[in-house]
């Protein structure tokens, strides 16, 4: 019963120019991705061989021929920029935005730490990139734009694969509608177009059209299926896109730990006997998709959610029975302390299963708040809640501009006014100068300092295959031919320098063996690649090549 497991975020950056007039995103993003490479990684390309993202969970292929383009990531293109960066992680354009993929962590403040470490690497690289173009190029942390677009803010954890895929549907399905009253970052507009005037908990719900699918970027669902490990067999990466780009870190320390434990509860379920359909029965939503948007437009955080078989609840109930359900079965299966809690058995664990308990009591505050004059006051649910931090900057931003900060004088700014957006928009920008958040932070409750951040952008997480990867690259980088997030590839320098690009560029799916000056290590097992298993023969290795052979023999033995 432990919040421990391998899980990482993959962040797409809204990209832009700070001058009014016509730009090319796509270029924008190539020029960033451009300014994180260093000498280190310039040389070295993306694998795509181990990729395949026409597999579906649910036992079934999507015919390549009939997969829209943009869903076929395994097709590399020559013009896309792909930088491994000393922590493990990868930069690189996905569609019209920079994309930072965090390497793999083993808990979610470790995640939160890498994840916040890409922020500072994306800035970084866009800096230099205006620097060498002359472009003052600008990021955001979103997910809108307010004209109909959305771009994603991608969680991924490894999960035993023996768990039926039909529970993992169901069960994802009431978190991930539910899990906005406490983990949404905040939107002003209502509707993929921004149709309506208002505020909203999440960025992304709006653009949640479909209940289960295989796609990410059109008819997105609750529940991606695509298949694409990453690991061994025994385990299967779930995939999840309907999250929100959270600034502020206990929420996004709550997104990733309680799915973590939600994980927990369907691979323990049936050793400690606790009937999972029973309980998914009674809790089954009628319309999901619906639900997804209803809480989600719903501040007052009492809308009621229709049951597929009668009856109604709401997002904060669900929350509460997820979170008993863990409980229960971690109590049958490795027994309670003095005090009756669960006997956690990690740090990570006892404090996600407790602020989880604590978001439950913000959320049941800020609901039972008198009016929003009571709801302005609460500044420590504020600084943990970040859906209400925002809310509360702009609320306070209407009435001053009205002459007052009561609720008896009406405010003179709607929710449609252009000053409010900007002021959502400014809140997500990455640069310190100009975000609004950066000047807030020290009102919120953080679980990683600066100088771990600042660390995490450097230095790779010790106890998975990210250490191997992050400092295989910046050792030797020049020797290093191909990168991915299972597979190393390094050139033998003792043989004629031709090039290699045919190994990884053309149909990945059908890619054949490396070349005899190649040598590929398979680190499918994401545990067995960190800084214990690789440090000494890495400090001893002339070459990157010796590095991967030693690596291949030991696992031989």
């Amino acid at each position: 019963m432990t919040v421990q497991r391998v899980m990482g975020t993959e962040t797409e950056y809204a990209v832009s120019l700070k001058a009014a007039g016509h730009y090319n995103p796509v270029q924008l993003s190539f020029d960033v991705v451009n300014g994180a490479a260093g000498q280190h990684s310039t040389t070295i390309r993306w694998d795509y061989r181990q990729e395949d993202p026409v597999n579906d969970a649910r036992g079934t292929r999507l015919e390549r021929a009939a997969a829209r383009p943009d869903m076929l990531t395994d097709s590399p293109q020559l013009n896309i920029t792909n930088v491994i960066e000393p922590n493990g992680g990868r930069v690189y354009v996905d569609h019209a935005h920079p994309e930072y993929s965090a390497p793999e962590t083993t808990d979610p403040f470790e995640a939160v730490r890498y994840d916040h470490a890409g922020d500072l690497i994306m800035q970084h690289a866009a800096e230099r990139a205006a620097a060498a173009t002359g472009t003052p190029i600008v990021l955001h942390r979103n997910n809108v734009d307010g004209k109909g677009s959305s771009w994603g803010t991608h969680e991924n954890y490894m999960m035993v694969r023996s768990v039926p895929f039909e529970q993992v549907t169901r069960l994802m399905t009431l978190h991930f509608v539910t899990r906005q009253i406490y983990a949404g970052s905040g939107r002003v507009g209502i509707g993929e177009h921004s149709e309506t005037a208002g505020f909203q908990l999440s960025q992304r719900a709006d653009y949640i059209h479909a209940k289960v699918g295989l796609q990410t970027t059109f008819e997105r669902p609750i529940i991606n299926t695509r298949d694409e490990s990453h690991s061994t067999d025994e385990y299967r990466r779930l995939h999840v896109i309907v999250g929100d780009a959270n600034r502020m870190q206990v929420p996004q320390v709550l997104k990733l730990g309680t799915t973590s434990m939600l994980l927990w509860l369907l691979e323990h379920a049936d050793e400690a006997g606790f009937d999972m359909a029973a309980f998914l029965d009674e809790l089954e939503l009628a319309d999901p998709v619906e639900a997804m948007r209803t809480v989600s437009h719903d501040l007052t955080l009492a809308a009621s959610l229709p049951l597929e078989h009668g009856g109604e609840t709401t997002a904060w109930l669900i929350q509460l029975k997820l979170r008993q359900a863990v409980y229960q079965v971690a109590a049958l299966i490795d027994g309670t302390d003095t005090t009756g809690e669960p006997a956690w058995p990690d740090k990570a664990t006892t404090s996600v299963m407790a602020m989880w308990g604590q978001a439950l009591a913000d959320v049941a505050t800020i609901r039972h708040a008198e009016d929003d004059d009571a709801r302005l006051a609460l500044s420590n649910e504020a600084s943990r809640v970040e859906w209400l931090f925002k809310w509360q900057l702009l609320e306070k931003m209407r009435r001053k501009n009205a002459g007052g900060i009561s609720a008896t004088v009406p405010a003179s700014l709607g929710w449609d006014s252009p000053k409010l957006k900007v002021i959502d928009l400014a809140w997500a920008a990455l640069d310190p100068k100009t975000s609004v958040f950066a000047k807030l932070e020290s009102r919120t409750e953080r679980v990683v300092s600066d100088a771990d951040i600042a660390q995490a952008t450097v230095e790779p997480p010790e106890h998975t295959r990210a250490w191997l990867r992050g400092k295989l690259v910046s050792k030797f980088g020049s020797e290093v031919a191909a990168v991915s997030w299972s597979r190393l590839t390094a050139r033998d320098p003792q043989s004629a320098q031709h090039s290699d690009s045919a190994e990884f560029y053309g149909n990945a799916s059908h890619a054949t063996a490396s070349a005899a000056h190649l040598f590929s290590l398979d680190i499918s097992n994401p545990l067995r690649f960190g800084k214990q298993d690789c440090e000494a023969r890495l400090n001893t290795a002339e070459h990157a090549i010796d590095v991967l052979k030693s690596l291949a023999i030991s696992m031989e033995g």
